[in-house]
């Protein structure tokens, strides 16, 4: 059993990150007119503008947070996380802040600009071959270490107020409150460990809207095959090709209950659709927002069909630097065999014209 941190050093570090996020503006809400959908209003919610430039900077604090009035980080003690790149970045921002250790432990795939900027915060990586087996390393090198692993597949879902306290639900709706909108019909996001679907499932129904919630899930991911079937057990061998999002195994973050809807996108889609968003915001975004993007289009064609009128708001995860040399990169996506221009024009023709996404793409699964 690992000693008791003492208690003023824990106020301290509470201290410190508080007084972090009161020097951070809340992420900006970004409209995206479709010309395919004119009775729909489209909002991005720009995660990249954290001071860590993804969506993870929020999970990172409430993890850090989590594990400090839990008396789980010691001083002198490292913290460990698994990760294949963007949570390791802002957690070792904050593992900075309070004079820790940080170590992340990915796969070997993982960028190096994502590995830089781990680097940049004073954090350390160590890269294993298996993408399957960075959770079980972790949890050896914390034991070995006398160190904590943050876990966030397994935290996420508990370590965020999904009540309020300025969580992405509860900022989306505040952002929203003077839109000709202002209750979304469709909240999108897509499942890395599936904490950020359980915060605004959960708000949603803790606040009463009628909003529903729709996770887009990568080629590579056994969530929607989970939100299907009811089977937790699944397991792939194949790791995600949309770095940050999608698991081989059904994580515990992931509470399919609160979800009202999924749908699963082939990876070309997800590539097809972050360049057209880039070109449209005229700044490069990350594959992941594709992959939200396509779920925003499904849920678009649904409102359509049902003539319903309203808003739709979806994540825009992170920004586009960090895959320069992979996702942006022509020969890289070519040399995976993804037919990209093809599934580009795909989602303009969905987007502008509002004609349906090819093959399964665009169909929903409800619950």
């Amino acid at each position: 059993m690992q000693p008791t941190p003492p208690r003023d050093w824990i106020q301290h570090s509470l201290k410190i990150i508080d007084a972090d996020f009161q020097r951070s503006a809340d992420t900006h809400l970004i409209p995206l007119a479709l010309e395919g959908y004119p009775s729909i209003d489209f909002y991005l919610k720009d995660e990249s503008s954290h001071p860590t430039g993804s969506l993870k900077h929020r999970l990172a604090r409430s993890l850090f947070l989590y594990s400090l009035v839990h008396g789980w980080l010691r001083p002198g003690a490292p913290v460990i996380e698994a990760s294949s790149g963007s949570t390791a970045v802002s957690e070792a921002y904050f593992a900075r802040l309070l004079g820790l250790e940080f170590i992340a432990v990915m796969p070997a795939s993982t960028q190096k600009e994502k590995i830089d900027r781990i680097a940049f915060y004073g954090g350390q990586s160590r890269l294993i071959d298996d993408p399957t087996a960075i959770v079980e390393e972790s949890r050896a090198l914390a034991a070995r270490t006398g160190g904590h692993f943050l876990d966030q597949f397994t935290f996420a879902e508990r370590a965020t107020d999904w009540r309020a306290n300025n969580n992405i639900a509860d900022s989306i709706f505040r952002q929203l409150a003077r839109e000709r909108h202002p209750i979304p019909a469709w909240i999108v996001s897509s499942p890395g460990t599936g904490g950020t679907l359980a915060t605004l499932g959960r708000y949603v129904r803790y606040r009463q809207h009628p909003t529903a919630v729709l996770g887009a899930d990568p080629e590579r991911s056994v969530f929607f095959d989970a939100f299907v079937t009811g089977d937790r057990t699944l397991t792939s061998h194949n790791g995600s090709r949309i770095e940050g999002i999608g698991r081989p195994r059904v994580e515990a973050s992931f509470l399919p209950e609160v979800l009202d809807a999924m749908v699963k996108v082939p990876d070309a889609l997800s590539f097809g659709a972050m360049q057209w968003i880039s070109e449209r915001l005229g700044r490069k975004v990350g594959p992941s927002t594709g992959t939200n993007f396509i779920g925003v289009l499904a849920a678009a064609a649904d409102m359509q069909a049902r003539g319903q009128a309203g808003s739709v708001v979806f994540v825009l995860c992170d920004g586009g630097d960090r895959y320069a040399a992979t996702a942006h990169d022509p020969a890289w996506l070519q040399a995976q065999g993804h037919d990209v221009p093809q599934a580009r024009a795909a989602v303009e023709a969905a987007a502008c014209h509002g004609e349906p996404l090819p093959g399964k793409a665009g169909q929903l699964a409800v619950r």
